[in-house]
């Protein structure tokens, strides 16, 4: 795996930003963990939706926001296109999100 050759799991660049960004966009919880076992910044900053956890927020995927809240990601983090995750939860109509971002 690209980890163990010594990969960069901060590197940035393009449109989602990171890979703990993709990740959390897509779905991906599995690969979520594994980039926050291994050093991945939850509170980097980069991307449409300005962090992972905004990108999570807006795209429903409960766990991987729980998983990230657990990993002090910053609830009150500003930036990307909807300028914090409780705004990008909200817009979705995810309850179930919010309350965990309240």
């Amino acid at each position: 795996m690209l980890i163990q050759k010594g990969a960069d799991v901060n590197a940035q660049g393009g449109y989602y930003g990171n890979a703990l960004y993709a990740a959390s966009n897509g779905g991906q919880e599995a690969i979520a963990k594994l980039l926050i076992e291994n050093g991945a910044d939850v509170n980097a900053q980069g991307g449409y939706f300005g962090n992972a956890l905004q990108a999570a927020s807006y795209s429903g995927h409960e766990a991987i926001a729980k998983l990230l809240i657990e990993n002090r990601a910053d609830v009150n983090a500003q930036g990307g296109y909807y300028a914090n995750a409780l705004d990008a939860a909200l817009i979705q109509g995810h309850e179930a999100i919010a309350k965990l971002l309240l």
